[in-house]
């Protein structure tokens, strides 16, 4: 496709971010220029070139994007319906919404010409992403209370950590990698309240296919989940995951041949995408306010803080206790007896003999006065 020299095509990270300055999704893109989700992934990714009416299309939108993000105006005739759960993080903050996936950048509701206080920032982090990270984090568990849990542990650890996640380049990445170590820590086996499983899901499909996916081992369920469930590229999802490229796309591959054994409807990649946002949506979970969570982080601050400070006194009574009691010179242990000049050391004491034994007795049993007087005895 020929372009002029007064619209060039944007590079795919302008691409992206002009699309999320416009608070819309990869799927929702894909609809208005009539293209597939991964085809809209592959522009933003430099791996594929707009060409096409339905590039032109795509282009036609990123001006548009740019124009009014120029003039800071909202886009106001955006449609936002999760239609497409499995992309950014809609829903609200109660965990009603569609969303399941996250993608990079901050909240649109961050976005304002005014700068927000770290409370605010937080706040708009967490209503954009808290929804979706809470059913992402059930489909790696299968544990409704876990991944409230997990979401709100990471969240919490965000705010004691907020100067340097409001500094990262994906806070969303951030949180979301701290939920999926929370959820996949292999301690909570050990913890009473998650020994007994929870109630299966009311479908029967969902039940299946939530059984399949914990059937998967907890790198192929997270990699299987980053990539085609929230829709990370290959290098996105093993730079998350700690894995090089190549092991990362193993494990993809294996987790979908696990999943098309047991599930053959699902070994479209698409479809496959289509039902983990389907099984996530269908249970209702709900994430604490951001308000809560702040305050359950400044409390654990607290608690850990105190707990430090008690811990450095007694440490620091315990060092004083030994100074004061310990001896302040050397004593050296008393050396064994020698012979000197042929005269043998004196030797301690040793066991009694029986006789020697019946002769304290009896002087035991004696008076304490002494023996009787002796009397003459007449014949």
């Amino acid at each position: 496709m020929t372009q002029s020299p007064a619209a060039p095509i944007p590079p795919p990270t302008e691409r992206r971010r002009l699309r999320e300055a416009g608070s819309l999704t990869q799927a929702q893109v894909a609809e208005r220029v009539g293209v597939n989700r991964r085809t809209v992934r592959a522009w933003e990714t430099g791996r594929a070139v707009p060409q096409g009416p339905e590039g032109e299309a795509y282009l036609e939108l990123l001006r548009s994007l740019e124009e009014r993000r120029r003039d800071q105006e909202p886009v106001a005739d955006v449609d936002v319906t999760p239609d497409q759960p499995l992309e950014e993080g809609e829903g609200d903050i109660e965990g009603e919404g569609d969303g399941l996936g996250l993608d990079a950048g901050p909240a649109p509701s961050a976005r304002t010409d005014r700068p927000l206080t770290p409370a605010q920032a937080f706040d708009a982090l967490y209503a954009f992403c808290a929804p979706a990270l809470v059913r992402q984090t059930y489909l790696l568990s299968g544990r409704r209370e876990l991944a409230r849990e997990s979401v709100e542990r990471a969240f919490q650890l965000a705010w004691e950590r907020w100067p340097e996640v409001a500094r990262d380049p994906d806070p969303a990445g951030w949180v979301r990698a701290a939920a999926y170590d929370f959820a996949l820590s292999p301690w909570h086996r050990f913890r009473p309240r998650y020994r007994h499983p929870e109630p299966p899901p009311a479908d029967r499909a969902d039940r299946l296919l939530l059984d399949v996916l914990l059937d998967l081992t907890p790198p192929q369920r997270r990699t299987l989940l980053l990539y085609d469930g929230v829709g990370l590229d290959l290098p996105e999802t093993a730079a998350e995951t700690e894995a090089s490229t190549p092991a990362a796309a193993n494990r993809i591959l294996h987790a979908r041949a696990a999943v098309a054994t047991r599930m053959p409807t699902l070994s479209d990649p698409d479809d496959l995408h289509r039902r983990l946002a389907e099984l996530a949506s269908a249970e209702r979970l709900r994430a604490p306010a951001p308000a809560a969570v702040r305050e359950g982080s400044e409390r654990r601050a607290r608690f850990w803080t105190r707990a430090a400070i008690a811990f450095t006194v007694a440490l620091i009574g315990t060092t004083a206790l030994t100074l004061r009691t310990a001896p302040t010179h050397y004593e050296p242990p008393v050396p064994p007896g020698a012979t000197v000049r042929g005269v043998p050391p004196p030797v301690a004491p040793g066991p009694l003999s029986h006789k020697e034994q019946k002769l304290r007795d009896k002087l035991r049993s004696e008076l304490h006065h002494g023996p009787e007087r002796l009397a003459p005895q007449p014949f």
